[in-house]
Parts: C-alpha cells; sequence; structure tokens
C-alpha cells in the first residue's frame, strides 16, 4: 500500500470519528421521546426538555458561587480572587505582608536560624513596598489617618474620602513647608465633613499630634487649593451623635431635631458654633422630654463648655420650641 492509500484511508477514518462524535453530541442534547432541544436548568440543577417538559438528568454539579449578589457592587465586595484595592494603603493594598508571628502553618514555633531567616525577610519586603520618599510619606500618612479615624469612630467611607485628598495633596504638592501629621488630619476633618459624620475640630486636634491652629491652618489651605466642595457643617448632624452617647430617647432626639429647624428659620444658627447648638438643643430637648441630662455631661461629650451650653439653650428656646 503506497503512502497516499494510507494517507487517504487515515483522513476517512478521522472524518468518520468526528461524524460519530457530532452525532453523539447531538443525541446527547435532544429529548428522547420528543427529540426536542435540552436545556439546562442551573437554578434547580437539572436538565429538561423545552418541549415537553422531561427531566431528563437531575441533581448536576453547581459550579458556580455558593453565595447569591442583587448588584455589581456587592458581587465585586464578595469574589474570592484576592482582597480587594483600596487607598487607604499606600500601595492600593496589591502588595504582600508578612505576618509578625515565628510559627508555621501548623502552628509550630520556628527554629532559631527560621526567625532570623524570616526578620530578613519582612525587612527586604518593607523596603520594597517603600521604594521612595513619597511612598514612605503616604505610608506614614495613611496610618495616621487610620489611627485618627478609629479614635473618632469614623466609618470606612470617610478614611477612604480622607485618603484620596491626602494623596490629591501629595501628588500636587502641597506638603512642602507643612507636617505629615497636619495634611493627613486636615484630609480627614475635611473628608468627615463631606461625609456628613463631622467632628469638632477640638475632638479632632484631641486624637491629632499636632495643635488646634495648625489643623485649622492647613485645612483651610488643602480645601482651597484643591477647590473642594465643603459645605457649612449642619448643627443637625451631630444630634445623632450626641443623642446616642448621653442615652438620649428617640423622642428627645426628635425634639432636639425639631429646635435646631426653628433656630434656623429664625436666623439664629448664623455666626454661631454648629457644635454648640447641637449639644444645647440635645440638652434641652432631654429636659422637654423630662429626661435626666445635665449640664456637664453634655459638656463632656460635645467636648464644649457648660457656659456654652447654658447660653445656647435659652436662646433656642426663646426661639420656641415645638409644642
Amino acid at each position: 500500500m503506497t503512502d497516499t492509500s494510507i494517507r487517504r484511508q487515515q483522513t476517512d477514518e478521522s472524518r468518520e470519528a468526528r461524524t460519530t462524535e457530532t452525532e453523539t453530541t447531538e443525541n446527547l442534547r435532544t429529548c428522547p421521546e420528543c427529540t426536542g432541544q435540552l436545556v439546562d436548568d442551573e437554578e434547580h440543577g437539572e436538565t429538561v426538555c423545552a418541549d415537553c417538559g422531561l427531566v431528563v438528568d437531575e441533581d448536576s454539579v453547581d459550579r458556580g458561587p455558593e453565595w447569591r449578589a442583587f448588584d455589581a457592587a456587592e458581587k465585586d465586595s464578595k469574589s474570592r480572587v484576592g482582597a480587594p484595592t483600596t487607598k487607604m494603603m499606600h500601595d492600593d493594598g496589591l502588595s504582600t505582608n508578612i505576618g509578625w508571628q515565628n510559627k508555621d502553618a501548623y502552628g509550630r514555633q520556628l527554629s532559631s536560624n527560621q526567625r532570623k531567616k524570616m526578620q530578613r525577610l519582612r525587612t527586604w519586603n518593607e523596603r520594597f513596598r517603600t521604594r521612595d520618599s513619597k511612598e514612605r510619606n503616604l505610608k506614614q500618612a495613611l496610618g495616621e489617618i487610620d489611627r485618627m479615624a478609629s479614635a473618632l469612630g469614623l466609618p470606612k467611607n470617610v478614611r477612604e474620602t480622607a485618603s484620596v485628598i491626602y494623596r490629591r495633596a501629595l501628588a500636587e504638592d502641597l506638603l512642602p513647608g507643612r507636617s505629615i501629621e497636619g495634611v493627613a488630619t486636615a484630609s480627614l476633618y475635611a473628608a468627615a465633613r463631606q461625609a456628613g459624620t463631622p467632628r469638632s475640630l477640638d475632638e479632632v486636634t484631641n486624637v491629632s499630634r499636632v495643635e488646634r491652629d495648625e489643623i485649622a491652618r492647613t485645612y483651610r489651605y488643602v480645601v482651597r487649593e484643591l477647590n473642594l466642595e465643603i459645605q457649612p457643617a449642619d448643627p443637625v448632624s451631630y444630634v445623632p451623635r450626641f443623642a446616642s452617647e448621653l442615652g438620649v430617647s428617640d423622642e428627645g432626639e426628635r425634639r432636639a431635631r425639631q429646635l435646631l429647624e426653628t433656630a434656623k428659620r429664625e436666623g439664629l444658627h448664623s455666626g454661631k458654633s454648629p457644635v454648640g447648638l447641637a449639644a444645647a438643643a440635645v440638652y434641652a430637648a432631654s429636659l422637654l422630654a423630662n429626661e435626666k441630662v445635665t449640664q456637664s455631661e453634655v459638656s463632656e461629650v460635645a467636648n464644649i463648655s457648660e457656659v456654652t451650653i447654658r447660653n445656647r439653650y435659652h436662646e433656642l428656646l426663646e426661639a420656641g420650641h415645638p409644642a
């Protein structure tokens, strides 16, 4: 038999095999009863006929995730392809961090030689994560933002916004002549006001490593240079936090909001500290609701003097409280 005949025979056999495979596949995807088209019902794990409804196969393996997501953001947050990126870390959370525990995967203590090796790896890993001065600057600042935000009880979205503001300030070269801590504190103060969860300047100063005047000066500079749109603080936004920390009832909180709304209509809030007005409203509302809250307790929570509370709450009551 010549080579040509052998190749022709092999080609015919290959064509017959493909034809047989195609027919077998088509038979598997057609209904054995009515030859209708089979469809996969992933919700019930079944293969059914689209025409007659015959269940051909059941209990199929579900290769999808065991969780459910109802929008794109929820799907991204539940994805298991790695940790999500975050602006709260200088490298967006993309690098590897070597843990400080000197234990192996089974929880056993490492030997002295292995501990030395791991310490060297941690040192080099830290050097690779911060390759230049800007990254070291950013790492220190974001650590400060996270520390202060935790002390102030600010949510994650405020920390993310503060990190973005600081990154913009660093990119636009606003840091020369100013401390890292000062710009970081100003960024957090601005982010809290933007998010509608403000903290007073005194509260921020208590957890910061810089003085109040420097924070205020740097905040004004950052807002002006970055063209941040920040509305004046609304006294009502402080009420829920003060009421929660003082244990004021929902009725008392509602009355405090009404007192502040009345004061704003009368123009009483103009030129006055929103923190002082909010604290005075909570104190006045607690009196109207027959709840025992002292001026000293409100003063401690709001971080303002009792004299301010007395002056403001008299003004609020004179402006007229709701019946």
